[in-house]
């Protein structure tokens, strides 16, 4: 549909998909107090509890989904008013800059931004500078880990209490994955959109991407170097009985990694972060999903900070996909998996 339209040239492909992403305005909710502000310029919208609280509450800074092109704060309406009635929480929804128009790192320095602003404030929206917890799902998930690497050795601001992770996208490097092979083509995210969203993020087009799939945008000497944070040896064996494709390996093009070298960077790709960075992080939970093309993001960024010593919650949905967090009572269908991911993060929010 998006390309007729496109080739029609009555609009791009990406307005359309923003248009059918766009959800529906939701009435007023009996039980939180919802405002449209700006902090630092960037527009959120916060979501409080009307009923009294005994003190200070949990507050959340939340990044949404959709591959840093689409989403917005009516998107995930009904996720954000459920974290927040179900968890008694103070949710912040950020509206970041969204690519092509606004490329890397527009959404990361809005988010981080926004986060700032927030936790320069708490007193005003009566949340507890010990229980300030960034979210994200997919690409807010990659937001999300870059903002609490930025923020993991500031001493003038409240540390954050924790991280949650929902299936987020965490490198670039390597779309070869197990993962990426045996979900190749599974919805809501094949692998050809992974980099697609990827490229467009970081560049504002996707030139190269067949490069970029086969791996020939990475020298072999940075392969070497990140192979020890970035290689299907640490996924557990358990993931790869559904069949894992040697990778052949293909020549390096440099013309190719010349557009594209800015992958290398944590902000961009937070798997990537020094050791240094990654044991400074605050609890963590990530979510996986079986059938997701990010999984092995999941895992991998899961062993790095237990290697580090960070306390992780981990949850994985075995009969999950990408996206599936997204759909929670999205047009009046749900999938049971979905309110199952939804409810292990407002339970892991109740445990801080």
């Amino acid at each position: 549909q998006g390309r007729i339209l496109e080739k029609t040239g009555l609009c791009s492909q990406i307005t359309f998909g923003r248009y059918v992403r766009q959800g529906r305005k939701l009435g007023l909710d009996p039980k939180l107090f919802i405002q449209d502000l700006q902090f630092n310029e960037v527009p959120v919208r916060v979501y409080q509890p009307k009923a009294t609280s005994d003190g200070p509450r949990r507050g959340i800074l939340f990044f949404h989904g959709g591959g840093w092109v689409f989403g917005s704060l009516d998107t995930y309406e009904k996720v954000c008013r459920y974290l927040s009635r179900e968890s008694d929480s103070v949710v912040v929804s950020v509206q970041y800059r969204l690519a092509p128009e606004h490329k890397y790192p527009a959404a990361y320095e809005d988010c981080l931004s926004a986060t700032q602003h927030f936790l320069q404030r708490l007193q005003r929206y009566g949340v507890d500078p010990a229980r300030v917890v960034v979210c994200g799902d997919s690409a807010g998930g990659n937001l999300a880990a870059a903002v609490s690497q930025s923020l993991a050795g500031s001493s003038h601001l409240p540390r954050l209490r924790a991280q949650i992770l929902i299936y987020p996208g965490l490198q670039a490097l390597d779309f070869n994955l197990p993962s990426y092979h045996q979900n190749r083509g599974v919805p809501l995210l094949f692998r050809e959109r992974a980099a697609f969203f990827a490229l467009l993020y970081l560049n504002g087009d996707a030139l190269h991407m067949q490069e970029v799939l086969e791996g020939s945008h990475i020298p072999p000497d940075m392969r070497l170097k990140y192979r020890k944070w970035v290689s299907p040896d640490n996924i557990p064996e358990e993931f790869k009985v559904r069949g894992v494709k040697p990778l052949r390996p293909t020549d390096f093009i440099a013309e190719v990694y010349e557009t594209v070298k800015r992958f290398c960077e944590p902000n961009l790709c937070p798997l990537l972060a020094e050791d240094s960075v990654v044991h400074q992080l605050p609890e963590s939970f990530i979510l996986t999903c079986e059938y997701d093309v990010l999984r092995d993001d999941g895992l991998l960024y899961k062993k790095r900070l237990e290697d580090n010593g960070v306390r992780v919650t981990w949850y994985h949905l075995e009969d999950g996909f990408h996206g599936i967090i997204s759909l929670y009572d999205y047009c009046g269908f749900s999938f049971p998996s979905g309110k199952r991911g939804l409810d292990s993060v407002v339970n892991f929010l109740k445990s801080l």
